[in-house]
């Protein structure tokens, strides 16, 4: 069964939540600063409540089935947007972005990458509407991420690396000052009119927004087909990742099993993606294009639980591991003073 919305839920929704996007910019326009942890939590949790919200309204208007789509893909771009976070860390430091404006560039980046997601969001119901089998590519795709995400080779570093070359190429074609202008991307320099480093900024973040939008929309395509619960779960995860940048702060750094549980639910969702292209199987080289009965099903709900248990088990287990580390590092420092005394007489 197609999901059926009334239209004017559909268009009342995208409407509040642009509105919704723009108030926090003009917000941060008028008002640059480094946010508090207490104004940074009060925000994520009015964006989490939100998210609720709508998935409450999902379940009014279209059923339990569709709010559960919704929850299990907002959770899993969600997941997936945290990740992101850990490249912005090492662009901001990369490019010594001054900490009061941060919080600009981070908006700059979620509205880019609203911008790629809904084209690939676009594309990717287009390309599903005609050809069923992409999702043979879909979840081949995202069976290779969770693999490079899981091992040492998909390593964010590697991700800032890849993005040397953009900036380099950029230097070349137009010239950039050595020194911030506030959050200006034009300056003044002995008379002579310049980029700052914050147009390298952005084009590098722009380019980590393009690499996440080609992970991050098959991974949701592989819980729901529906356009508009893909376009507005990415909508939801991007909300308050500003502010969420700000209040987990130094905590990104101990959440060191993260990608493995992002691995996992990527993993997981590409064997869905297969088993569904298997249901469906209508290539002609592949049971003589026939259906594959026996392929499973695996229902929203499982994939739900799935996707809160992997991130529930990736962060518990990254604060425990933090948490041994810092009492090892007291349990030894006395020791080291000892020796160092001893040393002395």
């Amino acid at each position: 069964m197609d999901l059926d919305l009334p239209l004017w839920f559909e268009v009342g929704s995208l409407v509040i939540l642009t509105l919704i996007l723009v108030a926090d910019l003009l917000l941060i326009l008028k008002r640059p600063h480094i946010p508090s942890a207490k104004e940074s939590t009060l925000w994520v949790l009015f964006y989490v409540t939100l998210a609720l919200i709508f998935a409450g309204l999902m379940w009014i208007f279209a059923g339990g089935e569709y709010a559960g789509q919704f929850v299990a893909g907002w959770l899993t771009e969600y997941s997936l947007s945290i990740d992101n976070l850990f490249v912005f860390v090492l662009i901001m430091s990369q490019f010594a972005v001054p900490r009061r404006y941060q919080q600009e560039v981070l908006m700059v980046g979620i509205i880019i990458a609203l911008v790629l997601r809904g084209v690939f969001i676009l594309l990717g119901a287009a390309i599903i509407e005609q050809f069923s089998w992409v999702f043979y590519l879909f979840g081949a795709f995202l069976v290779w991420t969770a693999i490079r995400q899981a091992f040492p080779g998909g390593d964010h570093e590697d991700d800032v690396k890849q993005e040397g070359f953009v900036v380099r190429v950029l230097r070349r074609f137009i010239d950039i000052s050595d020194e911030y202008d506030g959050a200006k991307i034009r300056t003044v320099v002995g008379g002579k009119k310049m980029w700052t480093p914050m147009i390298i900024v952005f084009v590098t973040i722009g380019v980590t927004d393009l690499l996440f939008a080609i992970d991050s929309i098959p991974a949701i395509f592989g819980i729901t087909q529906s356009a508009f619960i893909v376009f507005t779960a990415n909508i939801f995860a991007l909300m308050g990742l500003r502010q969420l940048y700000f209040l987990l702060g130094d905590l990104l750094d101990r959440l060191r099993y993260l990608h493995y549980g992002i691995a996992f639910i990527l993993a997981f969702i590409g064997l869905k993606l297969v088993f569904h292209a298997m249901h469906v199987n209508e290539l002609p080289f592949i049971n003589n294009g026939e259906p594959i009965e026996w392929a499973p099903e695996i229902s929203t709900w499982m994939s739900l639980g799935v996707i809160v248990l992997s991130m529930a088990v990736a962060t518990i287990a990254s604060l425990i591991a933090s948490a041994r580390d810092k009492r090892n590092a007291v349990d030894a420092a006395p020791a080291v003073e000892g020796s160092t005394g001893s040393e002395g007489h």
